[in-house]
């Protein structure tokens, strides 16, 4: 037990005798959590829209009133013609175009219905559904106040939808994406700093004095595995104080249940770090290795994009990403309040990781040392 504590003390002083490696730890992950949920954000606004009122009328001016007090758009009116606010579209000064024709107004009197024409960028195919959509509400909300001001007889039917936003009333996209960012971060560290462990041990030239060393080989990989492990529930703790303290975010579930389910997949996830340090040469190709990695495993963790709107050969790929996992825990215990019985599925998927994972980091270092 000695010798391992004294393994632990050498990781620690290695860690952080180095200049670059506490600013990596604590500095870059609390500069990203407090950037990334602003960069990040789903909601969409701030659509630039060019309206050309052709009709000059009343009821087309409520129209352009109507969009322009919109908090989804920033509205420009133009005379000039629809090829030239087109020519604005290529270039990138405007997302939409709305234009009003002539007889707008008279149409809607006498035919109780007129056109529009809606040009939009499609080239960011979000922004652009999105907006055609809330342009679409506003015109049909207009549209319903037209035919109740001129035919105030016809009683229409009065349909009120009532909507029950659950788990996240305020539809604040920050709830959503703050926990999700606050498992890559922690996952990140820890991989990266169990990358650059055994490596490092090469580049110094100390790895033949280990490998003589008196302790086996499963109390080596253990002594690189717990300081990375113990830096990355400490980044975890740091990631959760500044949900609480700037986004205003707690785990509606028990944070016994976070510390429990992060301590089992920082395990695996620092395992998976020293099977790329096993097999690589140098710290820049063990850096690269796990850059590969870590950005597949991003980009398929639902954190950004749903899992399910994937094409089905990308949602079974997904299956083996671990943060998925992890991710899918940490939003259900913030926003729902999940417990261990509706995390047990996620749980022992985990497990599986972190038992083969650190199987493998025993045995590709036996074969990288003998």
């Amino acid at each position: 037990m000695r010798r391992f504590l004294y393994l632990i003390e050498k990781e620690f002083k290695h860690i952080f005798r180095d200049k670059f490696m506490p600013k990596l730890i604590f500095v870059i992950p609390i500069i990203q959590l407090l950037i990334l949920p602003w960069a990040a954000d789903f909601e969409v606004k701030n659509i630039n829209i060019e309206i050309l009122d052709r009709d000059m009328s009343s009821l087309s001016r409520r129209l352009c009133l109507k969009i322009s007090a919109s908090e989804y758009f920033t509205a420009t009116f133009s005379s000039g013609s629809y090829e030239d606010s087109l020519w604005k579209i290529e270039r990138g000064q405007t997302d939409m175009i709305l234009e009003i024709p002539h007889g707008f107004e008279s149409d809607l009197i006498k035919h109780k219905g007129s056109q529009v024409l809606l040009g939009v960028n499609a080239i960011n195919g979000l922004k652009g559904g999105m907006g055609t959509s809330y342009a679409n509400d506003i015109i049909s909300d207009f549209c319903s106040e037209m035919a109740l001001r001129n035919f105030p007889d016809s009683k229409p039917f009065n349909v009120e939808v009532l909507a029950d936003y659950r788990f996240n009333p305020y539809l604040n996209s920050k709830a959503f994406i703050v926990p999700a960012i606050v498992v890559f971060l922690f996952s990140l560290i820890g991989g990266i700093l169990a990358a650059l462990n055994i490596v490092g041990e090469k580049e110094l030239g100390t790895m033949e004095q280990m490998n003589v060393a008196p302790i086996s080989k499963t109390m080596f990989i253990a002594s690189k595995l717990l300081p990375v492990w113990i830096l990355g529930m400490l980044i975890l703790t740091i990631g959760m104080a500044i949900a609480y303290l700037v986004y205003g975010l707690l785990p509606k579930g028990s944070f016994l249940i976070v510390y429990v389910f992060a301590a089992v997949y920082l395990t695996a996830f620092t395992a998976f770090g020293l099977i790329i340090s096993n097999i690589s040469s140098s710290a820049q190709q063990a850096i690269l290795t796990f850059l590969f990695f870590i950005l597949i495993f991003l980009l398929m963790s639902g954190i950004f994009t749903p899992i399910d709107s994937m094409p089905h050969w990308a949602q079974n790929i997904t299956i083996c990403n671990p943060i998925r996992y992890m991710v899918e825990v940490m939003r259900s215990i913030y926003l729902k309040g999940g417990t261990f019985e509706d995390l047990q599925s996620q749980f022992y998927i985990i497990c599986v990781f972190t038992l083969l994972l650190n199987i493998y980091a025993v045995v590709s270092f036996k074969r990288n040392v003998n």
